[in-house]
C-alpha cells in the first residue's frame, strides 16, 4: 500500500508539515510513503489545445503537448494507492499551481472519456489508454488558510477528484492557521487524516467518506448555483439539480433520484457530458470549413497584436 503526499505549500511551511504529518499516521498504518513539493515542479499551465483528447478519441493514447514534469507527477499520482494533498487558501480558494493541476487532468484524465478510448482502441487496434487511469483511488484534501476566508477551497479541492472519480475520504479546511505547527488538535487531525487515508486504501471499494457531512448529500458540497426567484439550486460540485430547504431550522439540498443520472462523478453523468462535448466538437468543425468563419478569425488576428516583454 502506498500513499503520496502533495504539498503545494512554500519550502518547509505549513503545509509542508501537515502533509508529512498526515504522512507519519499513514506509515503508522503500515503504508509505504512518498512525498512531494509541488512547486518544485515544472508545471506548465493548460492552454486548452484539446490535443490530449484528440489522441485519446483517435486511438493514440493517453498524451498531452506540452513537456514538463506533469507527466512525472501523474505518474507518481497513478501509482499510488491513495493520495493527501495540502494546499494553501488563496483568495478563498486552491492555490495555483493546484489550479493547474486540474486543469492538466482535465478530459485526458475524465474517466468517461478513457473508458471510450479504450473501446476505440480495441477496435482500431489503436493504443490503449494507460489501464491505471480506470484504477479506483483514494484521496483526501487539507486546506490551510491564515484567517476565515476559505469558502470555496474545498470545492475546488474536490472538483479534481471528479475527472478520475477518485474517491475523497477528508476534505478539510483549516482556518485561522498560520501558526498550525504549534497548534496540537489540528496536528492530531492531520495524523487521523493519513490514518483514514491508508485505511481507505485497504479497501478502496468499501471505502467511505470520513469528513464533515456537507449540504449535498451526493457529493458533501456547500456551494450552490442559486436561482434568482425560486429555491432551484445546482450543486457546484456534482452538478446535481434540486431545491434548497429548510427543515428543523437545518439547510438541506433536496433532488429527484435521477439526478444522480447526470451527477458530474457518475459514469452516466460523464457520457452524457461526453456526447454533448462531441456534438459541439463537431459543430465547430463544420463551422471551421466555412469562409466566414476563417474571415473572422482573419479580422481579429489583424486587428491588434498582443504586447511582449522586451528581451
Amino acid at each position: 500500500m502506498k500513499i503520496l503526499g502533495l504539498s503545494a505549500g512554500t519550502k518547509n511551511g505549513s503545509n509542508d508539515a501537515m502533509c508529512k504529518e498526515a504522512l507519519m499516521g499513514a506509515q503508522e498504518m503500515g503504508a509505504e510513503i512518498e512525498f512531494i513539493r509541488l512547486l518544485d515542479l515544472d508545471i506548465k499551465h493548460c492552454t486548452g489545445c484539446i490535443a490530449c483528447v484528440k489522441a485519446l478519441m483517435s486511438g493514440r493514447g493517453n498524451l498531452c503537448a506540452l513537456k514538463d514534469d506533469f507527466n512525472w507527477l501523474l505518474d507518481k499520482m497513478l501509482d499510488a494507492d491513495g493520495i493527501v494533498v495540502a494546499d494553501p487558501i488563496f483568495e478563498k480558494g486552491a492555490a495555483g499551481i493546484f489550479r493547474t493541476i486540474t486543469d492538466r487532468f482535465g478530459p485526458r484524465m475524465d474517466r468517461g472519456n478513457n473508458i471510450i478510448a479504450g473501446k476505440i482502441a480495441e477496435a482500431t487496434g489503436g493504443k490503449a489508454p494507460d489501464p491505471r487511469i480506470l484504477k479506483d483511488k483514494v484521496i483526501s484534501y487539507m486546506a490551510i488558510g491564515g484567517s476565515d476566508w476559505g469558502t470555496r477551497v474545498q470545492c475546488d479541492h474536490a472538483m479534481q477528484a471528479l475527472t478520475p472519480m477518485w474517491k475523497v475520504i477528508d476534505n478539510e479546511c483549516f482556518q485561522w492557521s498560520k501558526s498550525i505547527i504549534m497548534e496540537d488538535e489540528k496536528l492530531a487531525r492531520a495524523r487521523e487524516i493519513g490514518r483514514n487515508i491508508a485505511e481507505a486504501a485497504k479497501d478502496i471499494e468499501n471505502a467511505q467518506y470520513k469528513g464533515e457531512e456537507g449540504v449535498c448529500p451526493h457529493c458533501h458540497s456547500r456551494n450552490f448555483f442559486l436561482s434568482n426567484d425560486s429555491t432551484h439550486a445546482i450543486c457546484c460540485l456534482c452538478g446535481i439539480e434540486g431545491d434548497i430547504v429548510i427543515e428543523d431550522g437545518k439547510t438541506k439540498f433536496v433532488f429527484p433520484e435521477e439526478q444522480l443520472g447526470h451527477a458530474h462523478d457518475t459514469l452516466p453523468g460523464k457520457f452524457i457530458h461526453g456526447d454533448d462535448i462531441k456534438e459541439n466538437e463537431g459543430k465547430l468543425a463544420e463551422l471551421q470549413k466555412t469562409q466566414e468563419y476563417k474571415d473572422r478569425v482573419q479580422k481579429y488576428k489583424e486587428f491588434i497584436q498582443p504586447l511582449m516583454p522586451e528581451k
